[in-house]
């Protein structure tokens, strides 16, 4: 009998994680221009849960506060000249999309004053993402950031699902119906 239960609630468990799956190779599909750039894992990742410095000196906050909706985490500097150029259409997607589902999460990683990123946030025009840091590094060591920018997608339980290295048009179609497909199997 243990054994019948057993087998009931890992075919359960496997077809839930088969549908979780399902619903990003069907985002996967949608990907063009930079957006094939955007690797989608075969299974979803663990992320660290190393602490990063919130906005204005609000504390401390690990990506565990992130769970329950998807992600677009963006690792970034004030020095990287691609970042200045993504940083607008990202700020599109959170305008587009943010929400109760959906959350835009910029960090920057390494040597960024807060004033420097008050100024790079200001220069760029973006008045909706927050401005937190990683100034040592631990948040964005531990999970393999190398080079900037870089952008991480979680899903809802706060887990890695997918991964673009450099630069790209997250406000292009291909990254809207993404994102749209993304948080419409929720």
């Amino acid at each position: 009998m243990k054994r019948i239960v057993a087998a009931i609630m890992y075919t359960a468990l496997a077809l839930g994680a088969n549908a979780a799956m399902a619903g990003t190779s069907d985002a996967a599909a949608l990907r063009t221009g930079d957006m094939k750039k955007l690797v989608f894992h075969g299974t979803p990742e663990s992320v660290s849960n190393a602490a990063f410095e919130m906005a204005d000196g609000e504390g401390d906050q690990t990506l565990a506060a992130y769970q329950g909706k998807y992600v677009l985490l963006n690792f970034w500097a004030t020095w990287c000249a691609p970042c200045r150029k993504e940083m607008p259409m990202l700020s599109e997607l959170q305008d587009q999309f943010g929400g109760d589902d959906f959350e835009v999460l910029t960090i920057a990683t390494g040597r960024n004053s807060p004033e420097g990123i008050t100024k790079f946030f200001a220069d760029t025009g973006i008045s909706n993402l927050p401005r937190h840091q990683d100034p040592k590094q631990k948040l964005a060591s531990q999970m393999g950031i190398f080079g900037l920018p870089i952008t991480v997608i979680l899903d809802p339980e706060g887990r890695e699902i997918a991964r673009l290295r450099g630069d790209a048009d997250w406000a292009s179609d291909s990254a809207k119906a993404i994102i749209a497909k993304l948080i419409s199997e929720e």
